[in-house]
């Protein structure tokens, strides 16, 4: 598994949860091509995610799978109450009232919201939507503790159903919680290799994070997750404090027009492209097969169209955690990648994939690399390369040449555990953990060596060579070499 070049390259991300969460289904998922497993902490129990992750990272060192593991916040999830008796029934033009309050007046209909810091930010005016958009209401008045709504799209209500309100901004309310504090502290005693921080509204958000995880001594990559209209307004600043993206549509769809959100992602995924940082798509992609074995069409579509858009990742997430075909939802998101990128290959179209990556040259360091990088990618589609193959400690040189979507397959040579699982979101880039080299001749011999120990070269293929000298520097690239198998090279001082 760990040596197979020809392989899907878009990495899919797959959550984990009462459907998924046992050894036989995990084995198969990973067997099908999870690449990273997300902890949603809004479910469960830290000592059952501890569990979850310590079997994820056995079973795929037993498959010589590289498993990335994503620990995704809950944030301020704004959510009723419980409801007795329910569920209950709203009807159009009839009146409710939401009340933070524990003992309302019993003479009027009232839902538990208690979330009184809400209630402060909603105006009269505001729309308010329920259970993911199903139930919208309108606030006609309001008081500290109280909003009296009118019902303009009703329906069954259940307890603890999400409240949105794609009106308000929310300055009450910090978007890292103490449930969030202590998930972040948790996730990193587990070393997970990602935490992804939900209702993202502005690069503060994130320099906050940033900040409790290096209190704690730890480096993570860091996924700011765009679902809230705030955050479209600051994303250059967010996208710059961040490690990577998710578009998460499912909340955002509530904050902007259905129609705007494709329009929304295909920006979103285009400028993350053009800085090199991984983008991940994610929210009802598959979302029919929680119930049947097959997807839409529309389905598969939309998974085609987010990697033909140039996402990195392609998320799953009731399909994997409470769906009754988890295992199938990952083979066929991974046949569609695959045969959407075999398109790509088959076309050698540059129009495909690579119409949202021009290239974007920095300053300094950032544009020697970016050149370098650009340059190496159609160099090594020119001549017809077997691969590239990036000799990094950071994962900068590799996630640079990924951004330009080569053709040629590329291959990640690093000395560093934790660069190693951070290469499971990057698209295209097969990570593979090698001993500490220093010098050029060392590089070499080590790439030479590991190719042949995993069966990746034959006589005369020919490779390209990537890195950032000095080694362990970070944040350059200016090394290139074509080699070829068989030949031999002239180490230093000869």
């Amino acid at each position: 598994m760990l040596t197979n070049l020809n392989s899907k390259r878009t990495k899919i991300v797959a959550t984990i949860g009462p459907a998924s969460d046992n050894e036989t289904t995990l084995r198969e998922m990973i067997q099908a091509g999870m690449d990273v497993a997300r902890i949603n902490f809004s479910h469960g129990t830290q000592e059952q995610h501890a569990q979850t992750i310590s079997m994820i990272r056995r079973i795929a060192a037993e498959e010589k799978a590289v498993v990335g593991i994503l620990g995704d916040l809950q944030g301020p999830k704004i959510r009723l109450g419980v409801l007795d008796p329910e569920p209950v029934q709203l009807k159009p033009g009839e009146q409710v009232v939401l009340t933070s309050e524990p003992d309302p007046d019993q003479t009027k209909r009232h839902l538990p919201l208690p979330h009184p810091e809400f209630i402060r930010d909603i105006r009269v005016g505001h729309r308010l939507l329920l259970d993911d958009g199903e139930i919208e209401l309108v606030v006609r008045s309001q008081t500290a503790h109280t909003l009296t709504c009118e019902v303009v799209i009703g329906g069954d209500l259940k307890s603890r159903k999400g409240v949105a309100s794609p009106d308000a901004a929310l300055v009450s309310m910090s978007s890292l919680t103490e449930k969030d504090r202590d998930d972040v502290r948790f996730a990193l005693d587990q070393n997970v290799d990602f935490i992804a921080m939900s209702f993202v509204r502005n690069p503060d958000d994130m320099r906050e994070l940033r900040w409790l995880v290096r209190h704690h001594g730890k480096d993570v990559w860091l996924i700011a997750k765009i679902e809230k209209f705030e955050a479209l307004e600051t994303f250059e600043g967010i996208l710059a404090h961040s490690d990577g993206i998710m578009v998460a549509r499912g909340d955002l769809g509530l904050e902007i027009p259905a129609a705007e959100v494709p329009i929304q992602q295909k920006s979103i995924i285009k400028r993350c492209n053009q800085v090199g940082k991984p983008v991940i798509t994610a929210t009802q992609m598959l979302n029919s097969m929680i119930d049947a074995p097959r997807p839409t069409r529309a389905e598969a579509s939309d998974v085609a169209n987010a990697i033909f858009d140039g996402t990195d990742a392609v998320m799953l997430s009731g399909e994997t955690a409470a769906g009754r075909y988890p295992v199938q939802a990952i083979k066929t998101m991974a046949a569609i990648a695959k045969i959407t990128e075999q398109h790509h290959l088959d076309e050698n179209d540059d129009t495909v994939m690579r119409s949202a990556l021009p290239p974007s040259i920095g300053e300094g360091h950032e544009r020697i690399s970016d050149a370098v990088s650009f340059a190496t990618s159609r160099m090594a589609d020119a001549i017809q390369a077997n691969m590239i193959v990036s000799c990094t400690w950071t994962g900068y040189t590799a996630r640079r040449v990924a951004r330009e979507r080569p053709l040629t397959p590329i291959v990640c040579i690093t000395p560093n555990e934790s660069t190693y699982y951070r290469m499971s979101l990057v698209w295209g880039v097969l990570p593979i953990m090698v001993e500490t080299f220093h010098t050029i001749d060392e590089m070499l011999q080590v790439v030479v060596e590991t190719a042949h120990q995993y069966k990746l070269v034959q006589l005369d293929d020919v490779l390209v060579i990537i890195a950032g000298v000095p080694f362990g520097a970070g944040g350059q690239t200016n090394f290139v070499k074509i080699h070829r198998i068989g030949e031999q090279w002239i180490p230093d001082g000869a």
